[in-house]
């Protein structure tokens, strides 16, 4: 069975990382981590519930709605608080006047009747004699006559038939005696003044609890009244009779009372997240109405929640990719990255999980322990600041739902802020400078951020809070701030390991002199030491004027001819004035010297286990350029030696970066052998070389377009305007003979 070659594996790698099916999967991946993490906050929390049975939670309600039953009940309670509203009925009072003159015109009426009974009793009992004598007829005008004379108590019961209840039950017997029993006169009299107390006591308003003081100034009225006392005490027996209360129910007002008192109960609300029925209580009928009123005494649809979760996830999953799209990193095309992206976050969402589930420790503000710094961190290092930025966004997000436990509703809008701003902490100090002791300040820094955050998140809540529980509050924040830096730094080394990412850390870290190869460098070819440090300057402004990685050209150029370290003294910049060996050897031989400087760099950085860019920038910064200097001074020797034989091995560069690096170093080179350099002069060779590469094929598998190439050429006439040496004046290749233009030929071709 045949085997892959390394090609083969290296093409099917490169369509693996690249493809976009790939890439669909891995954002699949996003979402489906996200649904999984934040399932059980979401799940709902339905027991079962009945009137009489004991709560072994305490139950919430999932959602803000009026509670009707006790709506109802408040609105009674305001209806029966109110006062029956009175007015004064003058029509009261004249009532009770007409009941005084009935109850007087149905007294006359009985003694009318008693004495027409009596006279016909007395005509009968007359003898004829006694009826000859009489000139006229007997009357109580014309003979001794009395009402007292009649039956009182035939008379009595004859006007109780007619009298109302009420006016039976008040009237003595000795009042209505007293009235049939007297003269015409003194009834007359008794009737008017009882008319008139009346009249007068009640014309003005009389309440429940004035009836008394209202009857007593009618009896004034009486006692100041003629006639004898008993006649006086009967008048009063009728006036205490007639005089009462004339401020009564004003019905239509006091409905409208009750209206505008029921009107202004406000509906009595159940709030999402207020506790029903709590751990250990009995459900009542009251409770279960509540319970019932909410929807958690009916049949739940469990779908709702989770759907309503995923539209929230595949919102951020639709957003992810769309920025992931349109920004210029590593992550526009690169699966491989995306995958170490999501490894970031599936590893601070695991994190926050824990700290999410560490609340039912009951230890105040372990909530606040959440290391989601420390993906921004990374991020940020790894792939690209404006990438941190907007997972510190959708870190926010996950927060405020994951840690909702903690809050009444279902989203915790103070965690979320918390960590929204723990985790951009976590970016900008980083942006400029990305060393291990940078990264522990930057821990610092979220910890300053995440005790000023939770400081305010207390005082905003203006929540009664012990010393003890802020303290506790403000240490688990600054700990987290401390904790990201730790796990920023620890993860670090093992993501660039494994997925080949060559971080800003990494690079700075290499940039340092004292690296083992560069000390070699120095002090084995101090002449290559500092042509790479003058090809590291125009490397990195160049990469920097067209957007590419500036601080890798830097340390790719330091170590570019590294290679040379094998044989120093066959390079011209370290021969310090000694004789030239290339003097005294052919031309094929020196070839082949100085083309494996590039080989030989490779497979030293290799040995020494350096990032694959550093690597590639040292074996294809000559691409397969021609040593012509050699090549010339062979075709002397015979005409029909080919170009071709004195052409570097390759590979030609594959990057922006690895490209900028070889044109650097052939114009380091050149320029630096100028006798008289000018800005023109300068200027004419930067794009002399350029335009070389072009017409040799030396740029074609890199991406530079024409445009970055002019920046390239800008960016290195500025940068060389203070830093080239005059050596050598650059002559045209096609004029070989003097000593000067074999020795700039040499520096080129090295």
């Amino acid at each position: 069975m045949s085997r892959q070659s390394p090609i083969d594996q290296q093409k099917w790698w490169n369509t693996i990382r690249d493809h976009r099916y790939i890439r669909f999967f891995l954002f699949m991946i996003f979402a489906l981590v996200t649904f999984g993490l934040l399932f059980s906050n979401v799940a709902p929390d339905h027991p079962e519930l009945e009137p009489g049975m004991v709560s072994d939670q305490d139950i919430r309600s999932p959602l803000t709605i009026e509670n009707k039953a006790e709506t109802d009940r408040l609105i009674q309670e305001a209806v029966d608080d109110v006062e029956p509203v009175y007015a004064m009925n003058p029509r009261y009072g004249q009532n009770q006047v007409e009941r005084i003159q009935d109850l007087f015109q149905r007294i006359d009426q009985v003694r009318q009747n008693a004495y027409e009974a009596y006279e016909e009793e007395v005509e009968a009992d007359e003898t004829p004699a006694e009826e000859a004598e009489e000139q006229e007829p007997a009357s109580p005008e014309n003979r001794e006559f009395t009402y007292s004379d009649l039956d009182q108590s035939e008379m009595i019961s004859d006007l109780r038939a007619d009298l109302p209840d009420e006016m039976n039950e008040q009237l003595e017997n000795e009042t209505l005696t007293t009235f049939l029993s007297a003269d015409q006169e003194m009834l007359q009299l008794a009737r008017e003044t009882s008319m008139s107390a009346v009249h007068d006591v009640m014309s003005d308003e009389i309440k429940m609890d004035e009836v008394e003081a209202a009857r007593a100034e009618a009896e004034q009225i009486v006692r100041n009244s003629p006639g004898g006392a008993q006649l006086r005490e009967a008048i009063t027996d009728v006036v205490r009779y007639g005089v009462t209360s004339n401020y009564m129910i004003d019905q239509s007002a006091t409905e409208e009372a009750r209206n505008q008192a029921a009107e202004s109960v406000e509906p009595a609300m159940l709030r999402e997240g207020q506790i029903i029925v709590e751990e250990g209580q009995v459900i009542t009928s009251e409770l279960y109405e509540q319970l019932s009123t909410v929807g958690l005494t009916e049949e739940v649809n469990y779908l709702y929640p989770f759907i309503g979760l995923g539209m929230i996830i595949s919102i951020m999953t639709i957003m992810l990719s769309y920025y992931l799209s349109d920004a210029k990193t590593s992550l526009k095309t690169n699966n491989t990255h995306l995958l170490m992206y999501l490894l970031i976050y599936t590893t601070v969402l695991s994190l926050m999980k824990l700290s999410s589930m560490m609340h039912y420790l009951e230890i105040s503000g372990i909530h606040f322990l959440v290391p989601a710094a420390a993906g921004t961190m990374l991020i940020t290092i790894l792939i690209h600041s404006r990438i941190a930025i907007f997972t510190s966004m959708l870190f926010s997000i996950v927060a405020s739902v994951m840690y909702n436990d903690l809050s009444t509703t279902m989203f915790d809008a103070s965690q979320g802020l918390f960590v929204f701003f723990s985790s951009l902490a976590g970016v900008f100090y980083l942006i400029k400078s990305q060393t291990t002791m940078r990264m522990l300040k930057t821990g610092l820094l979220v910890s300053g951020v995440n005790l000023i955050i939770v400081a305010a998140i207390l005082m905003i809540k203006n929540a009664q809070y012990g010393w003890i529980e802020i303290g506790f509050n403000l240490g688990f924040a600054a700990l987290a701030g401390i904790v990201s830096a730790i796990l920023a730094i620890g993860l670090l080394p093992f993501l660039e390991t494994a997925f080949g990412i060559l971080s800003n850390t990494r690079l700075i870290e290499l940039s340092n002199p004292n690296h083992p190869l560069l000390r070699k460098i120095l002090l084995e070819a101090p002449g290559t030491y500092h042509h790479s440090v003058m090809v590291a300057n125009l490397a990195e402004s160049a990469c920097e004027a067209i957007g590419a990685n500036g601080l890798l050209a830097r340390v790719g150029s330091y170590y570019h001819d590294i290679g040379k370290t094998r044989r120093p003294h066959f390079f011209i910049e370290n021969q310090m004035g000694t004789k030239n060996p290339h003097d005294n050897i052919s031309p094929q031989l020196s070839k082949t010297i100085i083309t494996a400087h590039p080989y030989d760099g490779a497979e030293m950085l290799r040995s020494h286990k350096m990032p694959k860019e550093i690597v590639e920038i040292a074996e294809s910064h000559h691409g397969t350029s021609c040593l012509k200097f050699f090549y010339f001074k062979a075709k002397e020797e015979d005409p029909d030696i080919k170009m071709d034989d004195f052409r570097y091995p390759g590979p030609l560069p594959a990057n922006k970066v690895a490209a900028v690096v070889g044109i650097a170093d052939s114009v380091e080179a050149a320029v630096r052998s100028m006798k008289q350099p000018t800005i023109e002069k300068i200027d004419t060779l930067i794009r002399k070389i350029i335009n070389e590469k072009l017409d040799d094929d030396q740029l074609d598998e890199c991406d530079l377009t024409i445009r970055e190439l002019h920046s390239i050429a800008k960016s290195m006439l500025e940068t060389l305007q203070g830093t080239f040496h005059s050596r050598i004046e650059y002559p045209d290749e096609q004029l070989p003979g003097t000593r000067d233009h074999q020795d700039v030929q040499k520096e080129r071709a090295e």
